[in-house]
């Protein structure tokens, strides 16, 4: 049988876990209890110890005495008084303070737990209270949300009908006016009228934004693209009620639609495209509400079933009846009595059902409660298959390798420059996709959720296993192509037809990335694509995680991009057919573009940095440009140095200097700011105050190895000497391979740190921005 504590652990809400009941706390709290009623014989000191026996019996016949006078639940008022007081200082909260039977010393281990106990209780019920507060007042505004999305797909509706006087824009329009043309006698103005005109001012404006302008006299305008754009002057007479300015309005609207669509063939004044857009949006929020209260009414109940459990044992420990006193006050509290989450969830579900599912509750679960997929045994049946598959191929093609001899002397050259290029990008690619698999797996295992952080949908984001079914079976298809190849060469087949093959294998790999097929995880590499359109058009684009995060891995997949360019070279230009490889070497346009391709990522993720100091104004950001700008220049460096014919003590000093410093850059930010480590003030001696795993050890050696792989381009300065094409080739993917390790090493402890630190402010759900902004009477 699983233990509670064990239970808890793996069923509280993570963002959340501080406001749970700390159930180990009170444990050790119990143990103590349990520890200092065991009977004490010390030889030494018999005075003591009969002390301590006398007063254990007089304690011991004051219980009885008590238990056969009152009865039991009559003594466990007894020892315990649950008292509710109001705080004196603060807002007013009403918190729990209990009152012991004098049997108990003040020295005592019971007077510790329960004034423990006490703080929990307090705790959870203020925590409970400010999360409902913050959904109730969402729910208040989703619903003023939906009327205005409803009053304006209603007006849109009685245009389409040809009935411009018969607008009911709401329940109730009786308000003041919207501006000077229109008003009403002061007396007249009460609270529903002031209610009334902010709804009114609500819809108007929604209008507005929604294409729809008003203005004194009907002029074109233009748009900031350029577009005409058709105003129109609308009088209304002093004194006219609301319900009457609408009427006005919408029979305004409708003639002027008129004319226009017989000038010039439109009248879609409203652009649906944003209507359709806000009621998406509207929706999304609304699922994300009813995901908030789901997760608050379990909240609730475990830490119900935490207070029942811990009081057990107190009572098995110090064998009293203390228990049901207790959790009387405990169902009594907010957190338990208050049934505002649960009619909040009631009336979600009933509005989404009505205006998000066309009164179909089945479809509308759907979406309020989506079931999560679960993971197919042929995914893990294929993992396996294609692993072994892999593994039995590789190693006939080393076998094949060493027989045919393309590795010697005299055929390495064309053999490594027409296909090693391609099949090591694979290869990069692969591992990188078996990393990233890593990293979900450990994800998953240490409860961050990725998912929320990255903004992926749970129902199409890809799992660990997904992830290691498309290295595998990546992998498979080119060793199986690099086999196809070995046997075609020494069966006599034209070279400059044996080798297009690495390029075909390339081109039906591009064809499968942008199918538009919903087949082969769709989802996952549409969101590919669009995070990289994003990082390629930096900075036009607002950047959020999941893009910067995308744009790290980049730098570190510079080799990558090194054999792709060359790659598309050599196919582009023909020399597959020639076996002229000196076109893509030794040609200066060649050697220029290699220098941008080494500049390219770090370039990307420094003008990531800066439009997020544009949006947010915080200089860290820049701080964080610098790192990038320091790459580059190291790379820069690095790439003149290892071209340059004459290297002189000069050079090889200013790559030194140039690389140490962007290193030592880019380990302080690794520690301190991407893994907030390095903390003097911490609990955690030089690590932080919360952690994921619970060995400590793992942290100092992830941080050495992190160190020791960050330095792997001290290989690029001091070449060794004598190396041939292959030693050369080899060492390079070696050495690429170790930095795509490092990321993947990396990518965890990032992600850690964005979990525990930094996303959301520790919010459970998604903070779905809403399409109308709210508007006051005044404005």
């Amino acid at each position: 049988m699983v233990k509670f504590s064990k239970q808890l652990e793996a069923q509280l809400i993570p963002q959340w876990k501080d406001a749970f009941v700390n159930y180990w706390q009170l444990k050790k709290h119990i143990k103590k209890i349990k520890l200092s009623r065991k009977p004490r014989q010390p030889p030494h000191d018999l005075n003591g110890d009969f002390g301590r026996t006398i007063f254990d019996s007089i304690r011991s016949l004051a219980h009885r005495f008590s238990n056969k006078l009152h009865g039991s639940s009559e003594n466990s008022i007894e020892i315990i008084q649950v008292r509710k007081r109001t705080m004196e200082e603060g807002n007013g909260e009403e918190v729990y303070q209990t009152e012991l039977a004098q049997l108990f010393s003040e020295e005592d281990g019971v007077r510790v737990f329960f004034t423990s106990l006490d703080e929990e209780l307090n705790k959870v019920n203020l925590f409970y209270k400010a999360r409902e507060s913050e959904f109730l007042e969402r729910g208040k505004i989703l619903n003023k949300q939906l009327q205005i999305l409803m009053d304006i797909k209603q007006i849109i509706s009685d245009w389409r009908r040809k009935q411009p006087g018969s607008v009911a824009l709401s329940r109730s329009w009786s308000s003041s006016p919207r501006n000077s043309s229109f008003s009403e006698s002061p007396t007249e103005e009460n609270d529903s009228a002031s209610e009334t005109s902010s709804q009114t001012d609500e819809v108007i404006a929604a209008l507005e934004r929604n294409g729809v302008s008003f203005i004194n006299a009907t002029t074109m305008t233009k748009t900031k693209k350029g577009k005409p754009k058709m105003s129109m002057r609308i009088d209304i007479p002093d004194g006219t009620t609301a319900t009457q300015t609408i009427v006005a309005v919408t029979s305004m609207l409708w003639e002027d639609l008129v004319n226009n669509t017989k000038k010039e063939g439109t009248g879609d004044f409203i652009n649906k495209k944003k209507i359709r857009c806000a009621e998406k949006t509207i929706r999304s929020a609304f699922v994300e509400l009813y995901r908030g209260l789901g997760l608050l009414k379990t909240y609730s109940s475990l830490n119900m079933v935490a207070f029942a459990k811990i009081l057990k044992k107190f009572d098995k420990v110090s064998n009293q009846q203390a228990s049901t006193n207790y959790l009387r006050t405990v169902k009594r509290s907010h957190f338990i009595s208050s049934d505002k989450v649960v009619r909040l969830m009631d009336e979600v579900e009933s509005m989404f059902t009505k205006h998000f599912a066309n009164n179909d509750r089945k479809k509308a679960m759907k979406f309020l409660r989506p079931q999560q997929p679960k993971d197919s045994q042929m995914v893990t049946f294929f993992v396996g298959l294609f692993t072994g598959c892999f593994v039995s191929l590789f190693c006939v093609y080393i076998m094949l390798a060493h027989l045919s001899g393309v590795f010697s002397a005299s055929s390495q050259t064309p053999y490594m420059e027409t296909v090693y290029p391609v099949f090591s990008v694979f290869a990069l690619i692969s591992l990188h996709l078996f990393m990233y698999g890593c990293n979900l797996f450990m994800w998953k295992s240490t409860r961050i959720n990725y998912n929320f952080i990255f903004e992926f949908q749970p129902s199409t984001a890809l799992k660990y296993r997904d992830a290691f079914l498309i290295c595998t079976t990546f992998m498979t298809a080119v060793v199986g192509a690099m086999i196809i190849h070995l046997l075609l060469r020494a069966s006599g087949f034209s070279p400059s037809h044996v080798d297009t093959i690495p390029g075909i294998l390339l081109l039906i790999f591009i064809a499968l990335l942008v199918c538009p097929f919903d087949t082969l995880y769709r989802p996952t590499r549409f969101c590919f694509l669009r995070v990289m359109r994003n990082i390629v058009c930096s900075p036009f684009y607002k950047v959020v995680l999941v893009d910067f995060f995308m744009a790290d891995q980049l730098t570190s997949q510079i080799q990558l991009l090194r054999q792709l360019e060359s790659t598309a070279c050599y196919f582009l230009a023909g020399n597959f057919r020639t076996h002229h490889h000196e076109t893509c070497k030794e040609g200066r346009f060649f050697k220029e573009l290699s220098y941008v391709i080494s500049f390219l990522p770090y370039y990307w993720r420094a003008l990531q940095c800066a439009r997020k100091w544009y949006d947010k104004n915080d200089i860290s950001n820049l701080a964080n440009m610098g790192k990038y700008v320091s790459a580059m220049v190291a790379a820069g460096v690095r790439l003149a140095y290892n071209n340059s014919q004459n290297r002189s003590h000069l050079g090889f000093a200013i790559v030194l200097v140039t690389s140490v410093v962007a290193t030592l850059y880019q380990l302080y930010w690794d520690f301190v700011k991407d893994w907030g480590l390095l903390n003097r003030s911490s609990k955690n001696p030089w690590l932080r105050d919360r952690l994921i795993l619970k060995k400590k050890s793992i942290y100092y050696l992830s941080m050495a190895l992190n160190v020791v792989l960050r330095i792997a381009w001290v290989e690029a300065v001091i070449k060794l000497r004598n190396q041939s094409v292959v030693e050369h080739n080899l060492l390079e993917f070696f050495l690429a391979s170790l930095e795509v390790i490092r990321r993947g090493h990396w990518n965890f402890y990032r992600l850690e740190n964005e979990y525990l630190n930094n996303v959301g402010k520790f919010r459970p759900v998604q903070a779905v921005p809403l399409p109308f902004d709210e508007m006051d009477s005044d404005d």
